[in-house]
């Protein structure tokens, strides 16, 4: 990985932390004393997807706008590093006509054709989209790449399972990134799923499955290249499991009870964007000045992001009838 790089991975992390923090407070405005997710200038429900930049930016740093990528409830983390509009992301967010679809899709349904990125609110919903976009590749003799975003709860679907045999069967250019955080909502890993890591699964299909631990954006990218590598050239689809930290609950506003005493402090204390920003500076990647431009930068995207879409256009109510199968 050359220095560019491990920089646009930082910035892209920074970014969707500040991103996040931005949207948090712009969510639970007008939602007090009594909290309402239909009040406020960002109605219904929140997920936010604090601690998990490293799985996006260490994956979407191999993919060009013309690789295809598909996310989850959770997906802003994903969108930022796919390089998706921010200003028309926000005001999608906030249902704005400026939005990415008018602010008809909201922030789990998130569509960005000029990128090719998309996601959904359903569980494993976008996993058969991304293998779809990989056959069409093959189809078509292009050297591009299907890459499927999922969390450890979404392996244990039926369409984890049925995507997977086509992909490997019909050896294509497919990519399934697995965001363990450890909780499908509230129910944990260790009792929701017959195995330790879901990488193992792999082997069922005949192809490689590989698992990350740590958090580690550099140790993503290195797995990430290798899976890419290999369906670029035609070799098939790949597993890659990341353990990673969802610091902010299922939800916007989970106070997180079903957690063991301790356990979130102890991943807040790891969190990898501090963690990152050290490892910059220790390995002279960066200096302070260079990384606090490029913090600065970040928020200046986010302030512009949120300023356009407070300013937008609220949808006439008569839209609400068009783009509309009858």
């Amino acid at each position: 990985m050359n220095n560019d790089i491990s920089l646009w991975m930082y910035r892209k992390m920074v970014t969707s932390r500040r991103y996040e923090e931005a949207i948090f407070a712009a969510y639970l405005e007008g939602k007090s004393p009594i909290f309402n997710v239909a009040l406020g200038p960002i109605p219904g429900e929140m997920h936010l997807s604090n601690g998990q930049e490293p799985c996006a930016v260490g994956t979407c740093a191999h993919l060009g706008p013309e690789d295809f990528v598909t996310s989850t409830h959770r997906p802003h983390h994903v969108a930022i590093a796919k390089e998706v509009d921010l200003p028309a992301m926000t005001a999608e967010i906030f249902g704005k006509v400026e939005g990415l679809s008018g602010g008809r899709g909201g922030h789990m349904h998130l569509f960005d054709p000029k990128v090719n990125f998309c996601c959904s609110g359903i569980c494993g919903e976008g996993i058969g989209s991304a293998v779809g976009a990989a056959l069409a590749f093959k189809m078509r003799g292009e050297p591009h790449v299907a890459t499927a975003f999922t969390g450890e709860g979404a392996a244990n679907q039926g369409i984890f399972h049925e995507s997977l045999n086509l992909a490997a069967l019909w050896n294509l250019p497919y990519i399934l990134v697995i965001e363990d955080n450890r909780y499908g909502v509230s129910v944990s890993k260790k009792a929701s799923t017959s195995v330790p890591t879901n990488d193992v699964r792999a082997a069922a299909y005949g192809i490689p499955g590989v698992h990350v631990a740590g958090n580690d954006p550099f140790a993503i990218y290195d797995a990430m290249g290798e899976a890419v590598a290999r369906a670029r050239q035609g070799q098939g689809p790949s597993i890659i499991e990341i353990e990673t930290s969802r610091l902010a609950g299922h939800f916007a506003g989970d106070p997180q009870d079903y957690r063991p005493k301790g356990e979130l402090a102890e991943e807040q204390g790891a969190d990898p964007i501090p963690a990152m920003r050290a490892r910059l500076l220790n390995e002279g990647i960066a200096d302070v000045a260079t990384l606090n431009s490029l913090e600065a930068e970040a928020e200046a995207d986010v302030e512009d992001a949120m300023t356009y879409a407070r300013n937008g256009k609220r949808p006439d109510i008569d839209d609400a009838y068009s783009c509309v199968f009858v």
